[in-house]
């Protein structure tokens, strides 16, 4: 049962459990997900660490269905997976999900995911205009997942809640 813990005004509950870890799962449309870990791979230095395929896939079907690839991808996990008819609802690509990358070269990161296939949006901003202050683009990769790639946050911590 969790703990009760009164905290701004109002009755918040604390988890008894703790969790160990956070695995974004990008969910592409089957059966581009093999494609899709190319693709982190090419554009962000990622590394496959495990695979999970179906294990009854039909024979005439060339491609395994994914069930989970997993990947390292600075310091943190990632999935990405096939959609299949049970995950039909999560068919919009990238639906609500920006997901963000520290470098301390911004252009050069921007520049090798255009070169794997992904593509800029806008012009890479500075200042008070991007992220904590410091420099942030966009690329949209092929499966409708947008990356910021930013520099490293230098003001976050001096923000004032």
């Amino acid at each position: 049962m969790a703990q009760e813990e009164v905290q701004n005004g109002g009755v918040e509950k604390v988890a008894a459990v703790t969790f160990t870890a956070l695995k974004p799962q990008l969910m592409v449309e089957a059966p581009k997900a093999a494609d899709a870990v190319q693709f982190y791979k090419s554009a962000f230095g990622a590394v496959e660490v495990d695979r999970t395929v179906h294990p009854k896939r039909k024979a005439e079907q060339e491609l395994p269905h994914i069930l989970s690839a997993q990947l390292e991808l600075a310091g943190s996990t990632i999935l990405v997976s096939d959609t299949s008819e049970s995950s039909a609802p999560l068919k919009t690509e990238g639906a609500g999900c920006v997901l963000c990358l520290e470098t301390e070269d911004v252009e050069a990161a921007i520049a090798e995911a255009v070169s794997a296939g992904g593509v800029a949006e806008g012009e890479i901003t500075e200042g008070d205009d991007a992220c904590c202050g410091g420099r942030v683009g966009k690329v949209k990769d092929p499966y409708g997942y947008v990356w910021l790639i930013c520099s490293p946050a230098k003001k976050c911590a001096d923000v004032e809640a």
